[in-house]
């Protein structure tokens, strides 16, 4: 079960993210295509927000001169910093617990501090499979569907955790995937054939959309990442990792952001 302060967090988010997925950003394998994933769906949470003129009246009643007014906002801002950060972290080690890899894991991970997804690697009959995961707090569902309190939705938010595989041999084409992680599947959305040498990535044929293969064909691509260790027993593991690894990295971008204040 989520803490209190993270699901309300990730909700914040999801009622308040830019119509940009998360997964339109670059694949780490930068060799292999010049061109975001496709964006998947987002979430929206439904979230309540105060009237537009009473926070204009009484930012207007707060004011005073500039001088005293900078010290007074900064001072506010590096106190609200605090306060959440303290938040955070007593968040955190009240539901501290440990991730247990799932069964038969084959994958080094790499997790680099600051960065916003991590790296499943490993060798599989003379192939590198590498898989990027990224969490993205926006896709486009709506929380309250079955008229469920603020409380019953902050245990139930789960971000959606998504994937881009790129599969490889020492030579020729690299295949791609980009998937979508949800309760029930593992999903792929999309997938294309990669010409490591070709200097004009945007115009490659790369194939129909998976959506409208022949649902054998489907079927066999699902078991060909199944074997090399992309399945979706992955999905309750990488939920949590990536959960964790959010709210590690946002008490940091939280401290970056006090440090700068405080200058």
């Amino acid at each position: 079960m989520l803490s209190a302060s993270l699901a309300a967090r990730l909700l914040r988010r999801a009622a308040s993210s830019p119509r940009l997925s998360t997964l339109t950003r670059r694949c780490a394998h930068s060799s292999a295509t010049s061109r975001p994933p496709v964006p998947l769906h987002r979430l929206h949470a439904a979230a309540a927000s105060s009237p537009s003129g009473i926070t204009a009246r009484r930012f207007l009643a707060s004011q005073s001169p500039v001088s005293s007014s900078k010290i007074s906002a900064d001072e506010n801002l590096r106190r609200v910093i605090d306060s959440e950060i303290e938040c955070v972290v007593e968040s955190e080690e009240g539901s501290a617990q440990k991730i247990d890899l799932p069964e038969d894991f084959p994958f080094e991970i790499v997790d680099n501090p600051g960065d916003q997804s991590i790296v499943l690697k490993r060798e599989f009959a003379g192939q590198t499979i590498k898989a990027t995961v990224y969490t993205n707090f926006d896709a486009e569902e709506d929380l309250n569907n079955d008229d469920s309190d603020a409380e019953n939705d902050e245990d139930q938010y789960k971000p959606a955790v998504q994937m881009v595989v790129t599969i490889e041999k020492p030579e020729g084409s690299i295949l791609e995937f980009e998937c979508n992680f949800n309760d029930d599947e593992l999903a792929i959305e999309n997938m294309r054939m990669l010409n490591r040498d070709s200097n004009d990535k945007e115009n490659l044929y790369e194939g129909p959309p998976f959506s409208i293969l022949d649902e054998s064909l489907q079927k066999s691509l699902h078991r060909y990442l199944e074997v090399r260790g992309i399945k979706h027993s992955l999905h309750d593991w990488l939920t949590d990792y990536m959960m964790g690894k959010d709210e590690k990295e946002y008490v940091v971008w939280l401290k970056n952001m006090r440090e700068f204040i405080g200058k």
